[in-house]
């Protein structure tokens, strides 16, 4: 998502007449910021104070700030944008009223982005969460949930396969809680729609899934709590929808749960990936984990340890706890050792990359359809429909060609990675 938003940034400013430079050159540094750890909090503050050294530059933040963060900054940089408001952006930069008017009409999610990439493209379904958990920024940084018209997110991916792009990924805090009104007189969408009163996101699944071209569909990130059969059952019906999912659990003990405010219990979410792997056969499930969260005995982080054996993830994104201002865990002591948090962390780290590494190993011999997505003289790196990195010889077409979709025999395993042969797809 802060990789979508950066795009949404660079689009405003180029309507205002600015061009992107490298960073000694600008004269306006942006920093995109995300308050949901301490750590990437800490990389801006230095990040602040190195700019400062440079002399008749503007410096602005956007993303997910929280106030405490906000309040800190604020006399250090030019201007502080929350980021469903960056169509003030240009404000900073330009003093033109009618130019102004022209931006501050357009609401976040209808600012069209500039690409960074040439086949593979972030389109943002919602944006917000009502979850509040308890470890969580995201409603207080971002806003409650709002789900973008269905027509402008389909008419947005039909231009984008019409213009080469193979790879669509979906965006939200919370994409299976997508839901919109239909208030169209789009025909085409009517009859797509058989004339229901509005689009979950099964059914937006369905109608992007039926767009006419060559390209995969992604999706991130789902909350296990919105993860419904319908929509178990839509993902294994649909051809382009990649066999990934993303399914955070974020602690194997119910207690730690319950006080992280999740709404499920650990039953529930092996009972969701039973389903899902019954369901879509060899899926993977990657999901996220939080170690040393107040009050986390040794005795219910092992609970974790038993959850990430039972059901061997893909991949996991593994973080130490930091308390952040203005979330319910704030208020909880912060009574995990650094030092024990850290041990915590290199236990399912280790157990990650062992479990990956099995799986890993029994694709060597496979034939794996990989979207490639840079190449250099002697090889090319791509990821395959379940978002494992590969690397492989150049295909025999033109060389350092990204964004085709190539057959890959796969001849070595390790944990972080595939090598393999190619073909043409």
């Amino acid at each position: 998502m802060n990789q979508s938003d950066s795009e949404r940034i660079i689009a405003i400013l180029e309507k205002a007449g600015l061009t992107l430079s490298s960073e000694k050159e600008a004269g306006i540094l942006i920093a995109n910021v995300c308050s949901v750890r301490q750590r990437a909090m800490d990389r801006v503050y230095a990040l602040v104070d190195k700019w400062h050294k440079q002399k008749g530059v503007k410096i602005v933040l956007t993303g997910c700030i929280l106030e405490k963060d906000k309040k800190m900054l604020r006399n250090k940089v030019h201007d502080i944008i929350p980021i469903n408001k960056i169509g003030s952006l240009a404000n900073v930069i330009r003093k033109s009223e009618e130019r102004k008017l022209c931006l501050l009409e357009k609401s976040y999610l209808e600012i069209r982005p500039k690409h960074q990439n040439s086949f593979s493209a972030y389109v943002p379904i919602m944006t917000g969460c009502n979850n509040f958990c308890a470890y969580c920024v995201v409603p207080y940084a971002r806003g409650c949930e709002i789900s973008r018209p269905a027509g402008k997110i389909i008419r947005e991916v039909q231009d984008l396969v019409k213009n080469g792009y193979k790879e669509i990924i979906l965006l939200g805090q919370n994409v299976n809680s997508y839901r919109f009104k239909l208030k169209f007189k789009n025909e085409k969408l009517k009859t797509t729609t058989k004339n229901l009163k509005s689009i979950d996101f099964p059914r937006l699944l369905k109608i992007i899934d039926a767009v006419s071209g060559n390209f995969w569909i992604r999706f991130i990130t789902s909350h296990p709590k919105d993860m419904s059969d319908k929509l178990i059952n839509t993902i294994a019906q649909c051809k382009k929808v990649c066999e990934y999912i993303h399914l955070p659990i974020q602690s194997g003990d119910d207690e730690i749960l319950k006080k992280m405010n999740r709404k499920y219990t650990v039953k529930h979410y092996l009972n969701l990936v039973k389903k899902i792997q019954a369901k879509i056969p060899n899926v993977a499930i990657s999901t996220d984990v939080i170690v040393g969260f107040p009050g986390e005995t040794k005795k219910q982080f092992e609970n974790t340890v038993r959850v990430m054996k039972k059901v061997k993830f893909d991949m996991a994104y593994i973080a130490q706890y930091s308390p952040r201002p203005g979330t319910a865990a704030a208020k909880f002591k912060d009574d995990i050792p650094s030092q024990e948090k850290k041990r915590r962390y290199t236990i399912l780290n280790k157990l990650l990359e062992k479990i990956i590494e099995e799986k890993n190993k029994k694709l060597v011999g496979e034939e794996l359809d990989v979207l490639a997505e840079r190449c250099t003289k002697s090889y090319c790196f791509g990821k395959t429909r379940k978002f494992k990195n590969v690397r492989f010889n150049n295909p025999p077409i033109s060389p350092y060609q990204g964004g085709i979709f190539v057959k890959v025999k796969i001849v070595k395993a390790g944990a972080w990675g595939l090598e393999g042969t190619s073909t043409l797809s």
